[in-house]
């Protein structure tokens, strides 16, 4: 069935970024008109009627810009960086601060007689990361639970997101290098930026003088 909504269709994922997200939405007087987060529905109208929202996965939100199933939407730098999506990054919103990083057991020296094994969902970026230091890893790609790998031995480090470090320490690991700062951004649809910049563009500015304002 064709979707018939004519407006504008912004992808949003749960957790830090939504929480983050939704006051900066607010200030563009556009409000979901339900809890987003305590919700079971996966499309919300908002207190614009032109204006919907969509809840996806974080690791969705590209997918949908770039096919057009939402216009823009709030994604991490880092799952940007590895999906490689063709939108229009538009905007760093500086929200959802974290940086993006190898990891490993505290103390334990690396084998230095066979490949690292990498355990991570970045698989695409960790591997772009190690060859950029000339080294061959092994990915082992994991969705969950990164911490754990070094542990019980599946993965000799992990690349992933920290941003306190205390689930690092707290299972025995420290951080080691950093790959890149990570921030969300705001993301475009290429087509829908150029068809419908007359509804993208308030948006904008009022983003942008919100950021600056901070």
């Amino acid at each position: 069935m064709k979707d018939d909504f004519l407006g504008l269709t912004i992808a949003l994922s749960k957790g830090r970024i939504l929480d983050e997200t939704l006051p900066l939405f607010d200030k563009a007087n556009i409000r979901p008109l339900e809890d987003m987060n305590k919700s079971r529905k996966l499309i919300f109208g908002t207190s614009n009627p032109n204006v919907r929202f969509l809840l996806l996965r974080a690791s969705d939100v590209p997918t949908y810009v770039e096919h057009g199933a939402a216009d823009i939407g709030i994604s991490g730098k880092d799952t940007l960086m590895e999906y490689n999506a063709n939108v229009y990054e538009l905007m760093d919103l500086n929200i959802a601060r974290c940086r993006l990083m190898t990891a490993g057991i505290k103390g334990k020296t690396l084998p230095n007689n066979r490949r690292l094994r990498i355990a991570t969902k970045y698989a695409n970026v960790a591997r772009e990361y190690f060859a950029s230091k000339g080294e061959q890893v092994d990915i082992i790609k994991l969705y969950g639970s990164m911490e754990l790998a070094p542990l019980v031995g599946l993965g000799d480090l992990i690349v992933d997101v920290v941003d306190t470090g205390n689930t690092l320490r707290a299972n025995g690991l420290e951080p080691f290098d950093e790959i890149c700062q990570v921030s969300s951004r705001l993301i475009a649809n290429p087509v829908s930026y150029k068809r419908k910049l007359a509804q993208i563009q308030p948006i904008l500015d009022i983003l942008e003088e919100t950021i600056r304002g901070h």
